[in-house]
């Protein structure tokens, strides 16, 4: 068990890789999904997370868990930078309450970043649907298949 606690499956991510909870699908295979943010900090914010294992972050995962994840960070990062052309691209992992993780299941943001325009609060006004799957639509037409 973690110093964090214990994974609890019934977190929001957990629910979306079931299927209980909609999501604007990026890219999937079979270790990892990539999806956006409902509550972005800016335009294009999207998150990937692994499909197997009960991480709560990053360290909780099992070694063979976290490969694959970079590789799609990797992959969805750049496809968001051919999609939107931001000025930059964050990539973040948070770990406990402390460092500002809300949702206990291992996964990442990546945050498109444009000059002059600050970031909306972390996990502040939700998004519109229709606009998320917009966006991870022009993502996901860059990911080479």
């Amino acid at each position: 068990m973690s110093l964090q606690g214990r994974y609890d499956p019934s977190n929001v991510f957990a629910r979306i890789l079931r299927g209980e909870l909609p999501k604007a699908l990026i890219f999937e295979d079979d270790k990892t999904l990539a999806f956006m943010d409902a509550f972005p900090q800016s335009h294009g914010h999207c998150l990937v997370i692994p499909k197997e294992g009960e991480a709560r972050n990053l360290l909780d995962a099992e070694p063979g868990i976290l490969g694959p994840l970079a590789l799609t960070v990797q992959k969805v990062a750049r496809a968001v930078q051919a999609a939107l052309s931001p000025d930059g691209i964050v990539i973040t992992q948070f770990n406990g309450e402390a460092a500002g993780q809300t949702v206990y299941h291992l996964h990442l943001h990546i945050i498109p970043r444009w000059q002059g325009e600050p970031l909306r609060q972390h996990g502040g006004g939700m998004a519109d649907p229709g606009e998320l799957k917009a966006t991870a639509a022009r993502i996901a037409a860059e990911i080479a298949p």
